[in-house]
């Protein structure tokens, strides 16, 4: 069983994949009342941070809760690149399938590659969101 960094009790193991740790700065944006606040619980506990909206540098990874009948998966990729650092990450969190907003994993991987990215890893984040690393390619990282 996995503990969440809090103590309080089991935490999804997707929490763990996501690849954070104490001092790194983590925007969020997409977010709404669908969101699952224990990850993002979870996640400002494993950063010991708040996360950011706004921000005023560049930041570590990006949160970008997706929905299909948000924007175009491309469109919310680029909005999410602007405060990104050279090196840093993009969890895209969509709901999984059978759940309302279930975005197809074809238009994510289209919606990625025509934003310039490469998405490299799913994982289960929570019982109701799947997360999508989405990176710069190697040579756009140096």
């Amino acid at each position: 069983m996995v503990v969440s960094p809090n103590g309080s009790g089991p935490s999804p193991a997707g929490i763990d994949q996501l690849g954070l740790s104490e001092g790194m700065v983590v925007q969020e944006l997409g977010w709404d009342d669908d969101v699952d606040q224990e990850l993002r619980d979870d996640v400002m506990d494993a950063i010991d941070a708040e996360l950011v909206e706004d921000a005023v540098e560049a930041v570590d990874v990006v949160l970008l809760w997706h929905r299909d009948d948000d924007s175009d998966v491309a469109d919310a990729l680029v909005d999410a690149l602007r405060d990104l650092s050279r090196t840093g990450w993009i969890w895209l969190l969509t709901p999984k399938i059978g759940r309302p907003g279930y975005v197809d994993p074809a238009d994510i991987t289209e919606g990625a590659n025509t934003a310039g990215l490469v998405v490299t890893t799913g994982i289960d984040a929570s019982p109701d969101w799947q997360a999508y690393k989405v990176v710069r390619p190697r040579a756009a990282r140096r």
